[in-house]
């Protein structure tokens, strides 16, 4: 449907009224999962702000306050509203600032697994020939290795070689690049397929016509075309990240005891489960829960939003515009969803 406009409506006002933002708020779930990931994030994000105490000031801490239960249990204090652990350690400071640590490594990971597995699926896609079959190749043992089981042989490796005295100094860095080491591949796998699709395409030719280099080609014309399904696999990715530096943390491979990460903090109060100390692992584990299961349903619903007809093809359609008349998708119905994006 069209509608007349005086000018060309701004970019936010067409961000609201794009057939992305309707699906959005036409999915409760979608809705429910992106409140509780946003305000998970802003909570770690300002932690430092929103935290009674600081987790990492070691003189803030008194044993006499160790085990207290949560504060609406008896024997506990206002104070400590979820509790505190073995140390004394405010149970909710720490789960915000162990979200935050956990954020942090998950995020990076993830960057750099995009960035690495993107550039090689691109060369693979596009170069062809042997260099596609060795990195395809390559590829193929990665994902032979379960993604824990990699990490750990990776950060077992980088222990060994590193001195013992830099160990929790480089524990931050080891973590990162064990876990984006175990990720890259579905990236480039991803990646690659897109890319040999896209470089038959007729603009890609013609840039070869032109004479555009053969980087150039990869990373202005076909890049920006395959980035859609590393954006939702990237999502998802970013809770299997956290998953994995919670496991490695909790096998005690992770971050030093004394940084508060989300499975540090499993892994303490794991000891003390069937003593009665249930909330020093319970209430971490559910925040790590309620955080995975968000992104996940968030990318889940990224990756079917797009319009598909009974062929899995995406379709398209071709609406003639006037000067000062745009249209709304989401009061646009296809005619003919037989017209498809090959």
């Amino acid at each position: 449907m069209l509608s007349k406009n005086s000018g060309r409506p701004s970019a936010f006002r067409r961000f609201l009224e794009s057939d992305l933002m309707w699906k959005f708020l036409h999915s409760p779930a979608a809705i429910i999962s992106f409140v509780i990931c946003a305000g998970l994030l802003l909570s770690a994000f300002f932690a430092s702000w929103i935290a009674p105490y600081d987790p990492f000031d070691l003189t803030a801490f008194d044993l006499s306050d160790a085990f207290l239960p949560p504060a609406w249990m008896e024997g506990g204090k206002w104070q400590f509203l979820l509790g505190t652990d073995d140390q004394g350690r405010d149970l909710l400071s720490a789960i915000l600032y162990g979200l935050r640590v956990s954020l942090e490594i998950g995020l990076s990971s993830v960057f750099i697994s995009v960035a690495l597995g993107v550039s090689l699926g691109l060369i693979s896609g596009y170069a062809g020939g042997i260099t596609d079959a060795v990195i395809m190749r390559f590829c193929d043992v990665m994902l032979s290795f379960p993604a824990i089981l990699l990490a750990l042989l990776i950060d077992g490796i980088i222990r060994v070689i590193l001195p013992e005295n830099m160990h929790d100094q480089a524990a931050y860095g080891v973590l990162i690049f064990a876990i984006s080491l175990s990720g890259w591949v579905r990236y480039a796998r991803t990646v690659r397929g897109a890319t040999l699709s896209e470089k038959k395409r007729d603009y890609v030719q013609a840039a070869k016509l032109f004479g555009v280099s053969p980087t150039r080609i990869m990373f202005t014309h076909i890049l920006p075309n395959v980035l859609g399904p590393v954006l939702v696999l990237a999502t998802v990715q970013v809770a299997l990240a956290i998953i994995t530096e919670a496991t490695l943390s909790f096998l005690g491979v992770g971050v030093p005891p004394t940084t508060p990460s989300l499975g540090t903090l499993i892994r303490i109060g794991n000891e003390f489960l069937f003593s009665g100390e249930w909330w020093i692992t319970i209430f971490p584990g559910v925040a790590l829960i309620l955080f995975v299961l968000s992104v996940n349903m968030l990318g889940d619903w990224l990756r079917d939003t797009s319009l598909k007809n009974k062929t899995g093809k995406t379709y398209i359609l071709y609406i003639p515009t006037q000067e000062g008349m745009y249209y709304t998708p989401q009061k646009t119905v296809a005619y003919n969803k037989q017209w498809v994006i090959d």
